[in-house]
């Protein structure tokens, strides 16, 4: 599947008490990563007929990013069955090059007018391939 990379500066706001990054400030960015990937490939005729939603997060902690990092995010589907799809996100230290958050995000496929799951179509798979 096609890898969607983008970039960041850590800032003053991401930090938590320890002058790291915030757990929660890597699940946003987890969630960004995914939806810019999801909007920049998607017709927007699709992206109105379906919504994406998290069942599982699965984060493995590795490294620290500290104020003035520049982060690489890097994203892909691993596996797409039936209403799920299971993407994985990496961020690096760029400057590093050392492994700092890895993530499986299981992501369910909805309906956007009913709200009902939905099975993922050829179509939307190639959204991803390369």
């Amino acid at each position: 599947m096609e890898t969607f990379e983008k970039t960041l500066e850590v800032t003053k706001e991401d930090l938590d008490d320890l002058n790291h990054v915030n757990n929660v400030r890597y699940v946003q960015w987890i969630q960004d990563i995914s939806k810019e990937h999801w909007v920049t490939n998607a017709p927007e005729e699709m992206r109105k007929e379906v919504i994406w939603v998290v069942r599982q997060h699965i984060i493995t902690y590795k490294n620290a990013a500290k104020l003035g990092d520049i982060v690489l995010l890097k994203t892909h589907i691993a596996k797409a069955e039936g209403p799920i799809s299971t993407r994985v996100v990496q961020m690096f230290d760029s400057q590093k090059n050392t492994l700092l958050v890895e993530s499986k995000t299981d992501w369910c496929l909805l309906n956007a007018t009913s709200l009902r799951p939905m099975r993922i179509s050829e179509e939307i798979k190639n959204v991803f391939a390369p």
